[in-house]
């Protein structure tokens, strides 16, 4: 973050809502029974397991591939992605104190894997395939102790890392065709490697969990199987079940205190097998690949994290599944709120949820496969929810049930883009990927075109309806902005900048517009008399400025784009006067509540955030 930013107040952020499922066993429960861990994009989520209560770890610049918590319970350690040619961190949280102990950087472009030693005494970490490394790290004076080459020339690339429960110069890392037991020599600053002898089996191994006494090792594989290893010998002890294979692969498998396996699959089951044929015993099935088993004190209870980004709470005993937790899996595209600011709308690929802003809780979920959602809206009325899609279609759908009232279709040859409805809920104003603006009027059941505008050259990103309903702003791609008469359907002004324009808004009096886009910066124009800007602010250090909203009396709005931060501005002085440090990703929406208590922002990690609103409505 900048220098200069550094000094102004910061929002206070009340909740988080997402969770990123692809990183696997990404969901972690801290020794003390007492919080949940798990990745959002460049964040870390500690969320207390008895009343939701959420703190965030700031520190990454990319996305966390990566999580392992020592055995103490007194350090966190997280890996992340970077751009080719750079090196990814790896860094060591302490958790006492939620801050950053030490910062670790080695690998090339990824870190694949973290495991501690039993005692806290090492760090061991797996480079992704464009590095290959495995690197061991003393805690104790923050620096690596030796590293070598994951696997053999001939094997594939390393994907998992486990280290022994009794001793700390003891590990295992597995992948592709390759297993292997390493031995730490700290006298030579040497790791040894042995190969683990599976005899003509040949497996992709996706993850691995070594018995509480060291005995063995489980590898759950690509095929669907188990593999059980000696770790003395080294030699393979056993491999099943014999027939019915896991569908998808093994992703996931934890140890019980009974001996038995819980065993996550691709195909999204999570499965009680014996531990000593892998026969199944229980098992349930969730929605998309499992990719986290998480236990919570002796076993009793566990929880799971799937690639849906849902997250569920199971009984051992009955094996009972809660859905605890749902969160967008993708970049969510849009965010809208209600009138009455209760509910809010995201829309993200393939679905639109509906959100109760008091406790962020998911209430409704309408999924159209195959076809990306781009903006969403509610009516005014509160009795239909618009929604813009990439096939060309308008959808609309009843805000309680989701059941699709309407589609207008080909509404657009290059996709839907952006949408607003009027206030006497009659009509619908819709953009396109091909700059037509196109006026739409609702019968009971049925639409009718009343005019399709053509000046755009390129996609329209943004739509925004005066209160009166008789004329409206769109905002382009190709460096326009222009205010149409929505009644006699011509242009009313045309505004030009040197800018790829994503976002407009209508001040409440209507006298003025602000817009923004790629050049970073809000410009004022005149309504009237809109040729040039009135004033022009510098609203970002880096990136495009992708969202804006002002607030109901005006004194304000909000700012959110690819520099992740959300500013809250005052709108006569043109200052900052509040900004929010949280998303992982670039900020793709940003909304105020009409009750000006809450803002929501979204982000392209599929994080929705809801922060304090910093300023009193004015009476």
């Amino acid at each position: 973050m900048d220098v200069e930013t550094e000094s102004i107040p910061r929002l206070e952020l009340e909740a988080v809502i997402g969770f990123n499922g692809h990183v696997s066993s990404g969901l972690r429960v801290h020794p003390d029974n007492e919080h949940m861990i798990y990745p959002l994009g460049c964040t870390i989520i500690l969320k207390r397991i008895k009343d939701g209560k959420q703190e965030f770890l700031h520190g990454h610049a990319n996305n966390v591939t990566c999580i392992s918590v020592s055995k103490s319970g007194l350090y966190i350690a997280s890996g992340q992605v970077n751009f080719m040619g750079f090196k990814a961190t790896i860094i060591i949280w302490d958790y006492a104190t939620r801050t950053i102990y030490t910062e670790l950087v080695l690998h090339k472009a990824k870190v694949e894997a973290l495991a501690f030693s039993p005692n806290d005494k090492y760090l061991v970490s797996l480079g992704g395939q464009d590095d290959g490394s495995i690197v061991v790290w003393n805690i104790e004076t923050k620096q690596a102790i030796c590293g070598s080459p994951a696997s053999a020339q001939s094997a594939g690339h390393s994907l998992i890392l486990q280290y022994s429960n009794t001793n700390d110069n003891i590990f295992v890392s597995a992948g592709s065709g390759t297993l292997r037991v390493w031995e730490l020599d700290l006298a030579n600053r040497k790791i040894r490697p042995t190969e683990c002898q599976t005899g003509k089996l040949k497996r992709t191994v996706k993850c691995l969990e070594i018995s509480e006494d060291d005995q063995f090792i489980f590898c759950g594989t690509m095929t669907g199987d188990i593999m059980k290893v000696n770790l003395k010998t080294k030699l393979l002890n056993h491999c099943g079940p014999a027939k019915s294979k896991y569908s998808m692969g093994v992703n996931v498998i934890k140890i019980l205190k009974s001996g038995d396996l819980l065993v996550g699959c691709g195909s999204g089951t999570v499965t009680l097998c014996s531990g000593t044929n892998f026969k199944s015993l229980k098992k349930v099935d969730l929605e998309k690949a499992v990719t986290s088993i998480a236990t919570l004190g002796d076993g009793n209870e566990f929880f799971v994290g799937t690639e849906a980004a849902q997250m569920y709470r199971f009984s051992y005993e009955n094996f009972k599944v809660e859905l605890i937790s749902t969160s967008h899996n993708d970049a969510v595209k849009d965010v809208a709120i209600f009138g009455t600011s209760e509910l809010f709308a995201t829309c993200s690929d393939e679905d639109i949820r509906v959100w109760y802003t008091g406790k962020p809780k998911e209430l409704l979920r309408i999924t159209i496969p195959n076809v990306t959602c781009n903006s969403v809206d509610f009516m005014f009325n509160g009795q239909s929810i618009i929604s813009a899609w990439n096939d060309g279609k308008i959808r609309l759908f009843g805000p309680e049930s989701g059941k699709l009232m309407l589609t207008i279709h080909n509404a657009h040859t290059m996709g839907a883009t952006a949408i607003a409805g009027t206030r006497d809920c009659k009509r619908i104003v819709s953009g396109g990927g091909e700059g037509q603006v196109c006026v739409w009027e609702l019968k009971p059941h049925s639409y009718r075109l009343l005019e399709a505008m053509k000046k755009h050259k390129a996609a329209v990103t943004c739509l925004k309806i005066k209160s009166d309903d008789t004329e409206c702003v769109s905002a382009s791609s190709d460096g326009t902005c222009i205010i149409w008469d929505i009644v006699r359907f011509v242009v009313r002004q045309m505004m030009i900048a040197n800018t790829l324009f994503r976002t407009v808004c209508y001040h409440p009096e209507e006298f003025q517009i602000i817009t923004s886009g790629t050049d970073r910066k809000v410009a004022y124009w005149d309504v009237f008399e809109g040729k040039s800007a009135l004033r022009q602010l510098e609203a970002s250090q880096s990136g495009a400025i992708n969202g804006m909203h002002i607030s109901q009396d005006g004194k304000y709005f909000v700012t959110g784009g690819d520099d992740k931060l959300v500013k809250v501005w005052d709108y006569m002085l043109g200052g900052v006067t509040h900004i929010g440090v949280g998303h992982g990703g670039s900020i793709t929406s940003v909304k105020i509540c009409s009750n000006s208590r809450n803002l929501v922002s979204t982000s392209a990690d599929g994080a929705i955030l809801c922060w304090k609103f910093p300023h009193l409505p004015s009476s």
